[in-house]
């Protein structure tokens, strides 16, 4: 009989330390990248919440679900998108990201939903600027200043795996959650 609750007791402490190792992990962002905006909200259960973009240029939203499952919707269409009318999305149940192109036109409209999974959902939301060079089509790279270079940023294969292992994580909690919520 103590055999199951020392296995629950086991997989319980697993979940939480996964947990609060992904909580605590800083996220890593780029040297390019510059913080424009931090945004906290709430939102119910299937609600939406909206956000205006006014920023030129490559925009990276990150947003990370502090409770419930947020989920993110961008449009260069509509300032009113949702899971029915987007250009860019994020549904991921822990971390979600959208790279904005610098094409885009502004103002974009940006959605956060309330996944109704949940009864709320709190999330923070990191908007950055990307200074990365772009390439032109005849070949000479350009930073968004204007000035030219012969160089051009490209993401280090570590940065896949460091998302791939995010991922992981994600998925490894998601299952642990599960597990607890059978268990009791």
């Amino acid at each position: 009989m103590a055999a199951p609750w020392t296995r629950a007791l086991l997989v319980l402490l697993t979940a939480q330390a996964a947990s609060w190792a992904a909580s605590s992990e800083e996220e890593a962002v780029p040297e390019e990248w510059v913080l424009l905006h931090v945004v906290q909200g709430h939102i119910g259960a299937g609600n939406y919440s909206y956000l205006r973009l006014n920023h030129e240029g490559k925009i990276v939203l990150t947003m990370q679900s502090l409770t419930g499952d947020a989920d993110l919707y961008v449009s260069a269409t509509t300032l009113h998108p949702s899971f029915d009318d987007y250009e860019l999305q994020s549904v991921t149940c822990g971390r979600d990201a959208v790279s904005i192109p610098a094409h885009f036109q502004r103002p974009v409209g940006i959605g956060v939903y309330g996944h109704p999974s949940h009864h709320e959902s709190e999330f923070e939301m990191r908007v950055y600027y990307d200074r990365t060079t772009e390439q032109h089509p005849f070949g000479e790279a350009a930073h968004a200043d204007g000035t030219e270079t012969s160089r051009q940023h490209a993401y280090a294969p570590e940065d896949a795996s460091q998302e791939d292992e995010s991922v992981l994580w994600t998925i490894l909690i998601s299952i642990l959650k599960l597990v607890l919520e059978i268990l009791f």
